[in-house]
């Protein structure tokens, strides 16, 4: 029988523990999963060294976003502030 872990998972309320606001979520994830993306297609193209890949177990079918969200509920990955730079 398949692992049905419900619609979200991880739950949503535990990745906005994780970061400010929801929109800061949808930007740290995104991105994260961009660089996860670019990894396996580096991996694919034999550069190994350009990109980090996955910080947790993750399967074949795993979306590249989901591997994200993964990473952020498990604390594998922490958001920081950049300041802010003034617009000339």
């Amino acid at each position: 029988m398949a692992n049905v872990n419900g619609i979200i998972d991880p739950p949503i309320d535990e990745l906005l523990a994780k970061v400010d606001s929801k929109y800061a979520l949808v930007i740290f994830a995104s991105q994260r999963a961009r660089q996860i993306n670019n990894y396996y297609t580096d991996l694919h193209d034999g550069n190994l060294f350009d990109n980090v890949g996955p910080l947790v177990d993750s399967s074949v079918d795993d979306k590249p976003l989901s591997i994200a969200l993964h990473e952020i509920v498990e604390g594998k990955l922490t958001m920081t502030k950049q300041e802010e730079s003034a617009a000339l």
